[in-house]
């Protein structure tokens, strides 16, 4: 297998976040002059957008509305609340784990596919192996080099990428994170077809930031890759099979691309803490750009 396997050993389970070094953190922080943070994620509730073989999340409340004081009722106590919430963890904005998509009978760096059942989840490679980062995020803005938000099954190739690095004035260096903003939650994010024909990376484009060592991808819809007639997930393979590459999906970018436009710059420190839920194929994320 090409790619990145066996390049952190044969036991390596973080993939392409390996890239996130201290000298690379530390150059992210240097980008970072007001210090304005910024959310780029969904809302998470019932409803978020999300296919029709996912159940949207919902919510339990365990315990509350009574008065206690030490275990009593009494009028006039305190109060309190708790709640349970049920999701799928590729919901809203979330960082596919590297067991989430594979070919053949082996997952990335050649880890079994076997240790990956509903009954005990990913034996290997799954979401408590992302490791939190802190790197420096270059956005491609294809909403603004189009004049507008990219239409269904838009190709962003090769080309396009090369374009708007070489706009925003930088080079992809290893540990970078790559966003792809194509618009599709500003246009689709409340209609019935969020899931269906969505613009994205190709094949081609995914190989080419696999090649410039990226440690992250990730785009402002579901699939991040482009979504045709053609069946399959080809990009989902390069990055996270072939490369290791975590994918970033369902980003909130509108507004950090008007941020970086009313600053004239395309690169900023981007915080990722995916919550380490052993043996899933995914983890709900909150990123954040700080400015």
């Amino acid at each position: 297998m090409t790619g990145n396997w066996g390049r952190w050993g044969v036991d390596d389970e973080a993939g392409a976040l390996n890239l996130v070094t201290p000298e690379v953190t530390r150059r992210a922080l240097g980008l970072v002059r007001s210090g304005r943070t910024l959310s780029l994620t969904q809302p998470l509730g019932p409803a978020t957008p999300g296919p029709p073989h996912r159940n949207p999340p919902s919510r339990f409340m365990d315990r509350g509305a009574g008065d206690y004081v030490l275990g009593a009722r009494t009028p006039g106590g305190f109060r309190f609340a708790e709640d349970t919430v049920q999701f799928a963890t590729h919901s809203g904005t979330h960082l596919d784990a590297l067991a989430h998509a594979w070919s053949g009978d082996e997952l990335y760096n050649g880890h079994p596919q076997a240790g990956t059942r509903s009954t005990r989840g990913a034996a290997r490679l799954g979401a408590d192996k992302l490791v939190p980062v802190l790197t420096r995020g270059i956005l491609v803005d294809a909403v603004a080099a189009a004049g507008g938000p990219l239409p269904p099954s838009a190709p962003v190739g090769v080309g396009d990428l090369e374009r708007g690095i070489r706009e925003a004035g930088v080079t992809v260096e290893p540990g970078d994170a790559v966003l792809v903003r194509t618009g599709w939650i500003e246009s689709h994010g409340a209609a019935g077809d969020y899931f269906a024909d969505e613009p994205g990376i190709t094949e081609d484009a995914a190989r080419w930031l696999a090649e410039h060592d990226v440690a992250v991808v990730g785009a402002d819809n579901y699939a991040v890759e482009q979504q045709s007639a053609t069946p399959g997930f080809p990009a989902h393979l390069v990055l996270l099979h072939q490369h290791g590459v975590p994918l970033l999906e369902n980003v909130v970018l509108a507004e950090l691309a008007g941020a970086l436009a009313d600053q004239g710059r395309s690169t900023f420190a981007l915080l990722l803490a995916p919550i380490p839920l052993v043996g899933s194929t995914g983890s709900p994320v909150a990123p954040v750009a700080v400015l």
